[in-house]
Order: structure tokens, then C-alpha cells, then sequence
């Protein structure tokens, strides 16, 4: 008679919801909390008798260390051959024709800003509406923002040299070091308002928002009258 733990691909691990490092402890508890769920007393019908069984298979595999010794073995052998089996087809397949790579990250590319159209002056979307007294509020510390690894993903100083005419602060990270903001703001607006949602840049706070204002990328909310409270006596 076929066990369910013997069928190819049933693995006792699974059957016993257990990860396969489990210590022999916790296999044994878990073995008779699935046995008192999945009793024929408490489940009667097919579905809890097949689970009985599959869970008892699985225990009689687990809960011998020798016999859970060698099914382990047998698991990471199949475990190896399956991956060199997959090693070999993707090794087997035949290429498709291949282009040489284009775009800004192509070898031999430097990234650096996009530029934009001629003659688009305004920006591409409405400004962003902030509260009249608007202040970032953020912290100089934690947030996880290491300034040495700032938008390193494109590469430290990936820009290249500033294009001169230098204003403001100059930077000392990410892809624009070297620049200073008046420099990046011709540039690479987004540039400034992803660093003016960063924590690093809390201390060019001042000067990011008179930029983006002037650039029309920012803007105070009007001021609203006051109202009468809740509680306001009348």
C-alpha cells in the first residue's frame, strides 16, 4: 500500500506544516496538535481521514531520527539534481538574436540629467500647494539616510562636472556632487524636490523651498478665515 508521503512530490515537512530545520520538540507538538485537529472523533468524513493518514505517514518518516536522516539526505539530492537539471536546460536553450545595448546606462554611456524640450518653459504639472507657515519638520537624524550612500544607485558624481555658474550650497553626495542647487535647479528640478523629502536634505530646507517656489514647483495655501469652534459660545 502507497502512503501519501510516498507519492513524488509530498514532502512530510509540508504535511506537518514544519520548516525543515525544525528541532524534534517542536515536530512533536505540532504532530499532536494536527492528530487532535484531524481525529476521525473530531473530523469524521474522507477529507479528515485522509488527512490522519497523510499526517501519520509523515510522523513515522519525522519522528525516527534515522528515518528523518535519510529522507533528508534523499531531499537534498533531489534537491541538487533538479537544480543541475535546470542549469543545464537554461545552458541548452538557444539564444535570440541580441542588440547592442542603447540608452543612458549602455557601456561606455555617462548617465547624467535629462534634458528638456526646447520651449517648455512651465512645468509639467501644477505646483505642489503647502501650508502657508510651512516648515519640513524633519529631523537631522535617523530615517536611515546615510549621506555617503545618497543616490549612489546612480553612481557617486554620475552627473559629471558642474555646468558652472555656481549658487547656493554646494553638494557633496549622491549623483550631483559637486554642484551646487542653483546649478542642479537648471538641471533637475525632481532632483531637488526627492531631496527635499529626504532627511539630508532638511539643512538646505530654506533654500530648496525659495528654489522650487520661484520655479512655480510650490506655492502656500490662502489663508482661511477663522471659523467659529465647536464649542464657540453664540
Amino acid at each position: 500500500m502507497t502512503r501519501p508521503t510516498d507519492e513524488p512530490g509530498i514532502d512530510p515537512y509540508k504535511v506537518l506544516q514544519v520548516d525543515p530545520d525544525a528541532e524534534p520538540e517542536i515536530l512533536q507538538a505540532v504532530f499532536r496538535r494536527l492528530a487532535q485537529k484531524y481525529h476521525p472523533d473530531v473530523m469524521p468524513g474522507p477529507e479528515g481521514q485522509r488527512r490522519m493518514i497523510a499526517i501519520n505517514a509523515a510522523w513515522e518518516i519525522l519522528g525516527d531520527p534515522h528515518k528523518r536522516a535519510a529522507y533528508d539526505r534523499e531531499r537534498a539530492r533531489r534537491e541538487t539534481a533538479g537544480a543541475a537539471h535546470g542549469a543545464a536546460t537554461a545552458a541548452a536553450r538557444p539564444a535570440g538574436p541580441s542588440r547592442p545595448p542603447s540608452g543612458p546606462f549602455a557601456p561606455g554611456s555617462r548617465p547624467g540629467p535629462v534634458p528638456r524640450p526646447a520651449g517648455t518653459g512651465a512645468p509639467a504639472r501644477g505646483p505642489e500647494t503647502v501650508s502657508r507657515d510651512w516648515s519640513s519638520g524633519r529631523s537631522s537624524t535617523g530615517g536611515g539616510y546615510d549621506p555617503n550612500r545618497m543616490r549612489t544607485a546612480d553612481g557617486e558624481g554620475a552627473a559629471g562636472p558642474p555646468p558652472g555658474n555656481p549658487s547656493g550650497s554646494v553638494l557633496n553626495f549622491g549623483r550631483y556632487a559637486g554642484w551646487s542647487l542653483g546649478e542642479i535647479a537648471r538641471t533637475d528640478l525632481e532632483y531637488l524636490e526627492w531631496l527635499d523629502r529626504m532627511t539630508i536634505g532638511r539643512i538646505y530646507r530654506e533654500e530648496l523651498d525659495g528654489i522650487l517656489r520661484r520655479a512655480g514647483r510650490r506655492r502656500s495655501a490662502p489663508a482661511q478665515a477663522d471659523r467659529p469652534g465647536l464649542f464657540r459660545r453664540r
